[in-house]
């Protein structure tokens, strides 16, 4: 049988999930080999002086995940398969390894634990709903979603977002990218023109549709940015234009002298900078747009993960008919869900609902069931809480590893979200500076790429995967490593 050595924090919550952490890194680096035995619940309660019910969600856990097998008579052992089930070595997720021209796949400053997953009560509300699902239901689905979705949404945005917004404004996407790409494209008047929301075209006498036309749209970003959505929003017909960010958050003077028709924002937690947007410059940026006949394209990024207040109201509810507000469930379940949605003007929200039935049909129907259900049933609520409490006990972690080891770095961005601006002292290095924090297990990637107009070095680091008893012997290795 296997002596367990394990670092529990019951100060930091979550116990259960920790446990779980620590046994899967333990299956993944080898120390507990395929067909070992693990202790008893009872007798690893006992030896951690914790309730069975807790060591019992943890091995219920990795069963789930196929780490763990469990039968009667022979107890709990590491499964054969379980050391080809992640990559060794990356912190606290089940990513792939870096493959292709992404070196930070995997080891993205932006990823959830995965781990954290809700899976128990995302298998009852999945239990739930083929339970009472009918047979029809699972035809092909509304292609703007299914209604079920879009009512609890609508709901959800309302209460937690303060969104402005109702089911037949909204279309289910298969997550933020996909409604970036049909929003820019329809701005762009590349998308079927639309009568109204439920997608019924414009037609001519001989019942055909005027085809859309190739046009483009001048779209003002964020500067810095992230650089991934970049080709994807060129190719949806955006001519992009760079918009300095300060510490209110974007330049609303700078934005109306580009000219743009558009602007991309992340407004509740900049990307990468984590600055908030401003309540003055909230203002500004409406009265910008209502006054030039503009659109906002809000990303709702990190929007759900604020740490020192509720979270911050989205721009949509300000000014329904000239904000489009994109969102999903990447950041707060899991990124393979593709999951989002687009909460947009009765005549967009028309033309997006009519692409997707026209492009490929909509979204899968099963998932969207389920995820009104977790909705519906107050699952995502309290996983969200959970999640809270677990991310800000690791930023604080990090944060205070940081200061403990590297005091020359300035930590900023840090009032929500997954990540947080790392800023480096001038002439440090920061692909050199990346790489060691790689190295080191920390989810780390350089600003420089990030920038349109020169900046101090700096990094967006990750804290999302790295357990709160890790930080400081993970960030103490990383300064041991920095290349000075």
């Amino acid at each position: 049988m296997a002596d367990l050595h394990l670092a529990v924090d019951r100060a930091a919550g979550g116990v259960a999930a920790q446990i779980a952490r620590e046994l899967r890194e333990a299956v993944r680096h080898g120390r507990l080999a395929a067909g070992v035995r693990l202790p008893a619940s009872r007798e690893l309660a006992r030896d951690l002086g914790l309730s069975r019910g807790v060591v019992v969600e943890a091995y219920e856990q990795l069963v789930a995940e196929g780490f763990l097998l469990s039968r009667v008579g022979v107890g709990t052992v590491v499964a054969p398969a379980a050391s080809r089930l992640a990559a060794p070595g990356l912190p606290g997720g089940g990513d792939a390894p870096a493959t292709g021209d992404d070196p930070y796949r995997g080891r993205r400053a932006t990823a959830p634990d995965l781990g954290a997953f809700p899976r128990q009560r995302w298998l009852a509300s999945m239990r739930r709903t083929l339970t009472s699902l009918p047979s029809d239901a699972l035809d092909y689905g509304d292609p703007g979603g299914v209604l079920a979705l879009r009512e609890e949404l609508a709901a959800y945005l309302g209460r937690v977002r303060a969104a402005d917004t109702g089911p037949d404004d909204l279309v289910i996407v298969g997550g933020v990218a996909q409604g970036m790409s049909l929003a820019v494209q329809a701005l762009a008047g590349r998308l079927p023109v639309t009568a109204d929301r439920h997608g019924l075209g414009w037609f001519v006498r001989d019942g055909t549709r005027p085809a859309p036309r190739p046009g483009r749209i001048r779209l003002a970003i964020e500067d810095p940015t992230g650089v991934r959505q970049l080709p994807l929003l060129r190719a949806a017909g955006a001519d992009l234009v760079a918009v300095g960010v300060d510490d209110e958050g974007v330049d609303v003077a700078a934005l109306a002298a580009t000219g743009a028709r558009a602007v991309l924002l992340t407004p509740a937690h900049q990307y990468p900078t984590g600055v908030v947007l401003s309540p003055r410059r909230r203002a500004e940026l409406i009265g910008w747009a209502v006054a030039t006949g503009a659109t906002i394209l809000e990303d709702d990024y990190d929007a759900e993960l604020r740490f020192d207040r509720d979270p911050v109201g989205c721009l949509q509810g300000l000014a329904p008919d000239r904000v489009i507000l994109v969102g999903s469930v990447s950041k707060s379940l899991a990124p393979g869900l593709r999951l989002g949605w687009v909460a947009a003007p009765a005549r967009i929200a028309g033309s997006l609902r009519l692409a997707r039935g026209e492009l490929d049909l909509g979204s899968p129907v099963l998932e969207q069931y389920v995820l009104a259900d977790f909705i519906a049933t107050g699952g995502y609520d309290r996983h969200l809480r959970r999640t809270r409490r677990e991310y800000r006990a690791r930023r604080d972690a990090l944060v205070r590893a940081l200061a403990g080891n590297l005091p020359e770095i300035v930590v900023r961005g840090v009032s929500a979200g997954l990540h947080l601006l790392a800023e480096l002292p001038a002439g440090w290095d920061e692909e050199g500076v990346a790489a060691a924090a790689l190295a080191c297990g920390l989810a780390a990637e350089p600003v420089a790429p990030m920038r349109h107009a020169p900046g101090p070095p700096a990094l967006v680091m990750g804290f999302a995967r790295l357990p709160v008893h890790r930080a400081d012997e993970t960030v103490s290795a990383f300064a041991r490593a920095l290349p000075r």
